[in-house]
């Protein structure tokens, strides 16, 4: 399988236009998940209680597993080690959405954290309905290696759908506190969403090449399941999304990515060349 993707590489490499759009959406994919991942990690002993702190941990590690994948992906492409492009670029040159990279509440994991779990629920939840659509997409992809990695990632994904769907279940049936506190985290994840569907620049390129569904088409699929996985609840999606103030996909970002990627790659920094 892996000389299969060997080949399939070295192939790719021999035609700049496609490794161009290639690298680019493998950025965005592995992007996103890594610093989605991430944040699902600072949930670490802060979760409503022991067992989500073991949920939440277990599907974290999936996630950060997935970019894993895809950074291996661009590796094999020859942009430097897995290792090197998840924990060495500069913020500019990430490509994940907005919503990935926004805290998880006010103050930091070590010195009075106020997490928002509605908000967490909702991010999460949201995101994951879009990753099932961009997996499905995927599941059709020129490229053989994403097409092989979407299979086995649905897997893991039907659960976290699962998992998160339970957990807005709970939310909205909990108390008037809790349904009005899961409204407020989605209004607030509704300001980022559109960011999610972007292609970024290369968006023409990867469509045409066959690499994943156009932007229109990925947005449509998810408003369905979104729309469908809400009302089950009582929730709605609103009929129009702001855009958001940044364009991730182009490198734009916050000052909470910059955070984030200093603590990630603290202690590889110190010494990129030592197996840590």
């Amino acid at each position: 399988m892996k000389n299969l993707r060997m080949e399939t590489a070295q192939a790719a490499k021999q035609d700049t236009t496609y490794l161009q759009a290639l690298q680019e959406l493998l950025f965005q994919l592995a992007d996103d998940d890594f610093i989605l991942a991430y944040r699902g990690s600072e949930w670490l002993g802060l979760a409503p209680h022991i067992e989500e702190d073991v949920a939440f941990s277990s599907m974290s590690q999936d996630t950060m597993g997935h970019a894993v994948m895809f950074y291996e992906m661009l590796e094999e492409l020859g942009l430097g080690t897995a290792d090197d492009l998840a924990q060495l670029r500069k913020p500019e040159a990430f490509r994940n959405a907005l919503l990935v990279e926004r805290p998880n509440g006010t103050g930091h994991y070590l010195n009075k954290p106020e997490y928002d779990w509605a908000y967490a629920v909702a991010r999460n939840y949201m995101y994951e309905l879009y990753k099932w659509v961009r997996l499905e997409a995927l599941m059709h992809s020129s490229y053989v290696p994403l097409m092989q990695a979407a299979r086995k990632m649905m897997t893991e994904l039907r659960y976290h759908l699962m998992h998160w769907q339970t957990w807005t279940k709970h939310l909205v049936n909990g108390s008037t506190e809790s349904r009005t506190r899961l409204e407020h985290a989605l209004e607030t994840v509704w300001v980022d969403i559109d960011g999610l569907f972007s292609l970024g620049a290369q968006a023409e390129q990867i469509v045409t090449l066959g690499l994943i569904a156009d932007e229109a088409t990925l947005k449509q699929r998810w408003l369905e399941k979104a729309t469908d996985a809400l009302g089950k609840n009582g929730l709605t999606v609103p009929v129009a999304f702001p855009t958001p103030a940044l364009d991730g996909r182009s490198g734009e970002h916050t000052a909470d990515l910059t955070d984030a990627l200093n603590t990630l790659s603290a202690v590889y920094r110190l010494d990129p060349s030592t197996a840590w």
